[in-house]
């Protein structure tokens, strides 16, 4: 196979309208599904303000991001007591029993060593103050993706926090970054096995809670750090990612350092990624498929049965992160729906390989694969290429769907102009199903909305 050439570049090179956040915002959002744990950003108040705003609009949930607010004289001076300051701050007034710091382009750019400064911190109030555990994560912005920041902080929470001891009979999952339901959805899925794990990050409550009359500084919820510390002695990881590299996830870790079996798969979104999960979950609990989820997947052959006929033959253009792109490219391909562009701001350097790898066999040829490009190029290329819709986040509404006419299913994040981000549920072949559902209705209304004498009964 030849590879994809490379996105046809403007004569500028400058960034237009970024197909990736920036990666601190990665990692708070994978902070904040460690139980009581407080995000904080060692940079400038205005990073965490853009932060919050992004997380708030896609989850509808208040959101704390602490931060070390630095301004112009520590870019000077550095800003170890600032960091320090604010850390005092976050214990005093949350009680958090956790703080996750990620640095930002400002910290990382005058070279804070933030690693020394947390040991300072702790030397200086380990007897004055009940310290809570400390991650530090390094999520310099203009070396990654919000997506890098996310798995960056679970690694980091993993690396520093996770030990042996007794086996304690409970796997390990790495989900990524999926909705909060989807997160409910894989702890009802692992219950019907009989299996207990430690969910990392886990913000199917903290990211989406119910009403209370009362504020709380820290919403319920989250992977517990005492199951972090003990996920050496887990029997087994799941991590989900086919792009992500095990040799520098939170999954590889555990097996290089206590030989916790991993098994990487891919997202499990469409019958082949998610049948590989499930015979997965069959051979970590001894227990065949549940029979809930055997209809369920009868349930999803029948749609695609019936569904087949709207969907032959269309053309989607894919866009976001990259392991929602690779899944979905795949699901895609078993609905015979032709993916003919695939394209995300990320650079892990994976993702050409496992397009390739999730549509060898289905596809007579890949679609495009364009990674580490701006709106302005995937744009530039969809529009030659001429799709009947489009899937992924809402930042491809205004550039790519109104430009080329063509209807946008929104996955992934953030998802800005449309309700309910947080509940829309990806994965198994229950999430399956929801989503084969919502891309043969949007194929449907543009159908009628196209006809000029419109159609009752398709």
């Amino acid at each position: 196979m030849t590879a994809t050439p490379k996105a046809k570049r403007p004569n500028f090179v400058s960034t237009t309208n970024a197909c990736k956040m920036c990666a601190p915002l990665g990692a708070a959002m994978a902070f904040a599904g460690i139980e009581s744990c407080v995000p904080f950003l060692h940079g400038s108040q205005g990073c965490a303000t853009y932060m919050r705003r992004y997380i708030i609009s896609h989850f509808r949930e208040p959101m704390d991001i602490a931060s070390s607010a630095l301004g112009e004289k520590h870019a000077v001076y550095g800003g170890g007591p600032n960091l320090k300051l604010g850390l005092i701050n976050v214990i005093k007034k949350y009680g958090a029993r956790a703080i996750g710091v990620a640095s930002t382009c400002l910290t990382e750019t005058i070279g804070d060593d933030v690693s020394m400064i947390l040991h300072e911190f702790r030397k200086e109030f380990a007897g004055d103050l009940d310290l809570p555990e400390l991650i530090h994560v390094s999520t310099p912005s203009y070396s990654g993706s919000h997506m890098d920041g996310f798995h960056g902080a679970v690694r980091a929470a993993v690396d520093q926090l996770a030990g042996d001891g007794e086996p304690t009979g409970r796997i390990n999952l790495f989900p990524g970054l999926v909705s909060p339901e989807d997160i409910r959805h894989l702890k009802r899925l692992l219950e019907d096995f009989g299996l207990t794990a430690a969910i990392l990050p886990d913000i199917s409550e903290t990211l989406d809670g119910p009403a209370l009359e009362d504020y709380r500084k820290i919403p319920e919820g989250g992977c517990p750090v005492s199951r972090i510390r003990s996920m050496g002695a887990a029997p087994a990881s799941i991590e989900f990612g086919r792009v992500l590299d095990p040799a520098r996830s939170a999954g590889g870790v555990l097996a290089e350092r206590f030989g916790t079996p991993l098994r990487s798969l891919g997202l499990p979104i469409g019958l082949r990624e998610t049948d590989a999960f499930m015979e997965t979950l069959e051979e970590l609990s001894g227990r065949p498929l549940p029979r809930r989820h055997e209809l369920a997947r009868g349930r999803l052959v029948d749609a695609m049965v019936d569904g087949h006929k709207y969907l032959s033959g269309k053309r989607a253009v894919v866009f976001g992160e990259e392991d929602m792109c690779v899944a979905l490219t795949s699901f895609l391909a078993e609905i015979g729906v032709k993916p003919v562009l695939v394209a995300s701001g990320g650079s892990s350097g994976n993702l050409e390989r496992a397009v390739r790898d999730v549509t060898d066999g289905i596809l007579p040829e890949p679609p495009k694969v364009f990674a580490k490009v701006d709106f302005a190029e995937i744009t530039e290329q969809a529009r030659e290429l001429n799709p009947d819709l489009l899937i992924g986040n809402s930042k491809g509404y205004r550039v790519l769907s109104r430009e080329l006419d063509a209807p946008l299913i929104r996955c992934g994040f953030p998802i800005h102009d449309r309700f309910g981000s947080q509940r829309v549920r990806h994965l198994g072949y229950a999430g399956t199903q929801d989503l084969f559902d919502r891309i043969v209705n949007t194929v449907i209304e543009k159908k009628q909305a196209d006809s000029d004498i419109g159609y009752g009964y398709i």
